[in-house]
């Protein structure tokens, strides 16, 4: 009895030396693959660990899947980029508001053989239009992430359906951006793919970057807390702390000072108005 009194006063004890409860001193943070295959979270989640004492558990899934968790109540916060799918998810009340945090842009690449002759193109629906022509292989993701949606839309915008090549120039892998990049190198293909992972990604064989520097291929990135309204489980103030750092001073340092080989993947944009959304 003595022995269960003392360890009670322990506990009590080491709860008074931390005012954070344990809850707020753990979140879930549903996210993109691009963030976590980046390398972005193994570089600034420490810092924000460090600085709030509350540790982060990332499950990294396409931006679909990722506000999915989001509205189950599954995840505290959702870091995704889809900005039509974001404010779909604050208008219907699972969580927000939406706050944008960093962008960087969409590249096309494809193999340095460059069957349809795309090398060189800044008009990415041209690029797509002679891809579809050529029959050339294409990787689709097909997983309802940020980059399939933003393929998605680009090719509505060149008038063409690419489910109809499905099978044969056009397949689709249902995969994160690392095994679509995987395939593209592995089959000659080509892929529509965040910067950001494609600077990380080391098997590239033979891929090139052959189309970039269109502004349809501007690519942001928003955070939101899930409502606590909805789940009343939800580690709100956690979250809460979470998103204010990342749109912090500080928390936007530590994103723009995330390179690799000097060359930086991501750029924050927080105070700053973001353009208009890509119909």
């Amino acid at each position: 009895m003595v022995t269960l009194r003392r360890s009670l006063l322990a506990a009590i004890l080491a709860l008074a030396a931390f005012p954070t409860s344990a809850q707020e001193r753990a979140i879930t943070v549903a996210s993109t693959t691009s963030t976590e295959q980046s390398g972005l979270f193994g570089h600034i989640l420490p810092l924000f660990t460090e600085a709030a004492g509350i540790r982060v558990r990332v499950v990294a899934l396409g931006t679909g899947q990722a506000l999915d968790v989001g509205r189950r109540g599954d995840a505290d916060v959702v870091f995704v980029h889809d900005r039509a799918a974001e404010e779909r998810f604050v208008a219907e009340g699972f969580g927000g508001p939406r706050h944008p945090v960093m962008y960087n842009d969409f590249v096309l690449v494809g193999p340095a053989a460059d069957p349809a002759r795309i090398a060189g193109a800044r008009d990415v629906a041209e690029a797509l239009r002679r891809v579809a022509s050529a029959r050339a292989g294409f990787i689709s993701r097909g997983d309802r992430s940020g980059t399939h949606a933003a393929e998605l839309r680009l090719w509505r915008e060149v008038g063409l359906d690419p489910v109809q090549g499905r099978g044969q120039w056009y397949r689709e892998i249902g995969q994160s951006m690392g095994p679509a990049l995987n395939a593209a190198a592995a089959q000659g293909a080509y892929v529509l793919a965040d910067r950001g992972t494609w600077l990380s990604f080391r098997n590239r064989q033979d891929l090139r970057v052959l189309a970039e520097g269109d502004e349809r291929l501007f690519n942001q990135y928003g955070v939101m807390v899930v409502s606590a309204a909805r789940h009343p489980h939800v580690n709100a103030e956690g979250a809460r702390r979470f998103v204010e750092w990342l749109v912090s001073p500080v928390g936007q340092a530590a994103i723009a000072s995330y390179r690799i080989n000097g060359e930086q993947l991501f750029f924050p944009n927080a105070p700053q108005p973001e353009p208009a959304r890509p119909s």
